[in-house]
């Protein structure tokens, strides 16, 4: 039976992320490099997102910003990171239904020079289109889902990244220290330039506090916490003490195997738990991080509407806050 809340009565407020194989079907937008670097077709496309998005699901909430057209620099409504992998030398290959497919540059070398990635022609064309948009509008808003660390690495090494770390290679050290330069430089951008970062890694950060800047660390669950602390968490550090709310994305299952290493970054504002991950447990560690709860969209299509209600409910039960906690709508999004 599907379950009815009352209008009375506050539910559970979720955020959503579809796929551009959904939004072509659906609504006709290709995801071709003009629906990233054209300007009008920049700002034209998250507008008839946000449409789409009220039309359908306006009354959750969803689509409120459909009579603005706003200069969004990046996509808001998809995941889409690739641009500082092509900055850094990665060729990106784009379709009309798919996002951006980055192609493993597997580099024989670890050696990455931090000016080039600011010469590169994709960084020219994303600061021309910034500068068209701002002219017509006055300002810019939104950001660029900038990736991370290990996640850029592997798009240029390849699984070799992973042997570098095993064989502890004398240039991994100063070849993860370039990429953070390129991330923090560009970062340093971004804030000037829109005021925020990591809208576009995931638009929960909009509604908890904007200046959230969010390190994606998707690979993480490919190595030991041991190589995190040894080549890794002294970056996550440094962007905890200079760039204050900071939060890390984590998508794999298995988040609360980090828990004791996050304990150890200081104010931790966010945490994406993935799907799987031991909310408990990350909890006891991070009693002050806000935990955003990741329902796993392959799972969510077995259950009822029931069952979501359900797991989401256990789920926050299981973060150590009472329900009505999270009814705040400016405190919680949940991705489904």
């Amino acid at each position: 039976m599907k379950k009815t809340i009352a209008h009375n009565q506050p539910g559970i407020p979720v955020d959503i992320v579809l796929g551009p194989e959904w939004w072509h079907a659906n609504t006709g937008i290709t995801f071709d490099r003009d629906f990233f670097f054209h300007p009008l077709k920049r700002v034209e496309a998250e507008q008839e997102m946000e449409k789409t998005l009220y039309e359908r699901w306006g009354r959750y909430g969803l689509g409120t910003e459909k009579d603005f057209p706003r200069p969004e620099v990046g996509a808001v409504h998809l995941a889409a990171g690739f641009k500082i992998s092509e900055m850094m030398g990665c060729r990106v290959e784009y379709s009309e239904n798919h996002p951006p497919q980055v192609l493993c540059a597997n580099r024989e070398e670890l050696k990455l020079d931090v000016e080039d990635a600011f010469k590169s022609n994709v960084f020219i064309d994303f600061i021309e289109m910034c500068e068209a948009i701002e002219t017509k509008y006055g300002y810019l808003t939104g950001d660029v889902n900038w990736g991370g660390i290990l996640n850029i690495a592997m798009d240029l090494r390849g699984q070799q990244v992973f042997l570098d770390m095993a064989m502890e290679d004398r240039q991994l050290v100063p070849f993860f220290d370039n990429i953070f330069e390129v991330l923090s430089r560009f970062l340093g951008l971004m804030n000037r330039m829109t005021g925020s970062t990591s809208i576009s890694v995931n638009r929960v950060v909009k509604h908890l506090d904007p200046q959230v800047l969010l390190h994606s660390e998707c690979s993480h669950t490919m190595i030991s916490t041991g190589d995190y602390e040894k080549y890794l968490m002294k970056y996550d550090l440094e962007w905890a003490k200079s760039n204050p709310p900071f939060g890390i994305h984590y998508c794999g299952s298995d988040p609360h195997r980090y828990a004791a290493q996050f304990a150890n970054i200081p104010r931790l504002a966010f945490l994406d738990v993935g799907w799987g991950g031991d909310v408990t447990l990350l909890r006891q560690h991070l009693p002050n991080t806000f935990l955003n709860i990741r329902l796993s969209p392959v799972e969510i299509v077995k259950m009822s509407p029931d069952e979501i209600y359900n797991t989401a409910t256990e789920l926050i039960q299981q973060s150590g806050k009472d329900t009505n906690y999270y009814y705040l709508p400016h405190l919680v999004m949940y991705n489904l």
